[in-house]
C-alpha cells in the first residue's frame, strides 16, 4: 500500500499542467512544466494538530506543512527571536511569544492600549535592527482619541523582558487621525533598510482624499530616522504645505512591504476595494493614484465617487507592476531568497482568497503567479521567510494559526 502511494504521489507532481495567469485582462500562459498545484482531495488534508506535518503538492515539486502553533485569536504580524522562538501579535490587543515547540505563551504585559475595531488593533512588530544588544522592539497600532474616534496609526518602541515590555515610548503618531466607522484601514506594516530609517505604511482611513492631500498622513508611506526625525533627503522636505515624514502617497491599504533582494527596490501590495488589488514599486515621492484612478469599483458595484477610471498611460500617476481585477486582498509580501525551488519569487498572503501566491518575475514583470495553501481554508494574514529559509505564514480566524512552509527543493 505504501509503495502504490508513493507511487501516485509521484504521479501526479510530475504530470503537467500549464495554469493562465490574469492581470485584470491580461492573461499569458505558464510555463508548459509546471506540476498539479494542489493534491487532490484525499491526499490534501490540512494538519489539523499542532506538529503535524503533512505533504502537499505545487507546481515546482512537494512542500510540508507544519502547524507550529494554534488558537491565536486573529493573529497579525510575526517576528523571529535569535533563540529560535516567535513574537505574535493578536489583533485584539495582545502580544504573545511562540517557543519553537509551539506553547504559546501568556499575554505579555506592558503593551500599550490599542484601539480594536474594523481592521484596527495591534498590528505589525519589528526587531529593531540593533535588537541583539537592545532588546528593542517596534509595535504599530491603531489608536483612538481619548479611547473613541478619530483613530490614528501610531508606533512605540519597547524593550523585551522575558515577559513583559520595559520603557515603552510612543515612536511615532499619525496626526490628525482620521479613521471612523465603519471602514478602518490603517496599513501598519513595518520596514527598516539598514540605513538608519524606518517606512511605515498608512491605510487610507477611508477618509475621501486623504491619500493626495499632502498635509495629512492617511494613504501614505512615511520615512523616519530611527531617532523619530525626519531625514533631510526625504522628498517633500521643505515643500509648502507637506509633511515632510512622506515618502509616497496615493496608497489605499499597503499591508505587505519589503525590499527586493535584488535591486535594493520598495515592493508592497495595496488592497483595493472590489478589485484593483495592486502591486507597487514604491518610488521617493511618487503618487500612486488612490481613490483617483484605480482597477476596483465601491462595494456597491458602482464606480467610487472620487475615481475617474483605471489607469492610463500618461496620467501622471504611478502604475502599479501588476494588479488583478478580483481582488484576492492582499495582505503581508515576502520575497524567497533561500536555496530551494521558490528563491527569487514573492510570496503575497490572501485574506479573500485565503491563499498563498507565489508570483515569478522577470526584472519587474509577473509573468507567472500560483495559488497555494488554499485546502487551509484559512485568511493568510501575514507571510515570512524564517532564518531556517522556511515560509512561515499566520492565519487571521478567531482561533488563528502559525504554520511551517517548507518549500520544494531544487
Amino acid at each position: 500500500m505504501i509503495k502504490k502511494n508513493q507511487l501516485l504521489l509521484s504521479a501526479l507532481i510530475s504530470s503537467v499542467l500549464a495554469l493562465p495567469v490574469q492581470a485584470g485582462t491580461a492573461t499569458t500562459t505558464a510555463p508548459a512544466a509546471a506540476a498539479p498545484a494542489e493534491l487532490p482531495a484525499a491526499l490534501r488534508v490540512p494538519p489539523s494538530i499542532k506538529s503535524e506535518r503533512q505533504l502537499a503538492g505545487t507546481q515546482l515539486g512537494p512542500i510540508h506543512v507544519t502547524k507550529v502553533a494554534e488558537k491565536l485569536s486573529h493573529p497579525w504580524a510575526l517576528a523571529f527571536l535569535p533563540d529560535g522562538s516567535f513574537l505574535v501579535t493578536e489583533r485584539t490587543g495582545k502580544l504573545r511569544r511562540i517557543n519553537a515547540q509551539g506553547d504559546v505563551s501568556e499575554p505579555i504585559a506592558g503593551v500599550p492600549k490599542v484601539f480594536v475595531g474594523g481592521h484596527g488593533g495591534l498590528l505589525d512588530v519589528a526587531l529593531a535592527p540593533d535588537f541583539k544588544q537592545s532588546q528593542t522592539i517596534f509595535l504599530s497600532y491603531a489608536e483612538g482619541t481619548d479611547g473613541e474616534e478619530p483613530v490614528g496609526l501610531t508606533v512605540g518602541t519597547a524593550k523585551l523582558g522575558e515577559n513583559s515590555l520595559e520603557d515603552f515610548k510612543v515612536f511615532y503618531r499619525q496626526e490628525p487621525k482620521q479613521a471612523v466607522a465603519p471602514y478602518w484601514e490603517y496599513g501598519g506594516r513595518l520596514l527598516f533598510d539598514n540605513k538608519g530609517h524606518i517606512f511605515i505604511s498608512h491605510g487610507d482611513n477611508h477618509a475621501n482624499l486623504a491619500p493626495q492631500q499632502l498635509d495629512k498622513l492617511a494613504g501614505k508611506v512615511v520615512r523616519l530616522n530611527l531617532d523619530g526625525s525626519v531625514p533631510k533627503d526625504n522628498p517633500f522636505v521643505g515643500k509648502p504645505g507637506a509633511r515632510p515624514e512622506i515618502w509616497s502617497y496615493g496608497h489605499r491599504n499597503a499591508e505587505g512591504i519589503g525590499f527586493h533582494p535584488t535591486t535594493g527596490q520598495i515592493w508592497s501590495t495595496d488592497q483595493g476595494p472590489r478589485g484593483g488589488d495592486e502591486l507597487n514599486i514604491v518610488k521617493p515621492g511618487k503618487n500612486y493614484g488612490w481613490p483617483i484612478v484605480s482597477y476596483g469599483v465601491d462595494y456597491t458595484g458602482q464606480q467610487t465617487v472620487e475615481t475617474t477610471g483605471p489607469h492610463r498611460k500618461g496620467d501622471g500617476f504611478e502604475a502599479p507592476a501588476y494588479y488583478w481585477a478580483k481582488s484576492p486582498a492582499l495582505s503581508s509580501l515576502a520575497f524567497a531568497t533561500a536555496d530551494n525551488a521558490w528563491k527569487g519569487n514573492l510570496l503575497l498572503g490572501s485574506l479573500a482568497d485565503k491563499q498563498l501566491i507565489r508570483i515569478v518575475l522577470d526584472g519587474n514583470k509577473v509573468v507567472h503567479e500560483e495559488r497555494l495553501l488554499s485546502f487551509l481554508n484559512q485568511r493568510v494574514r501575514d507571510v515570512k521567510q524564517g532564518p531556517d529559509g522556511n515560509i512561515y505564514v499566520l492565519t487571521d480566524d478567531p482561533s488563528g494559526a502559525l504554520y511551517k512552509i517548507e518549500p520544494p527543493k531544487k
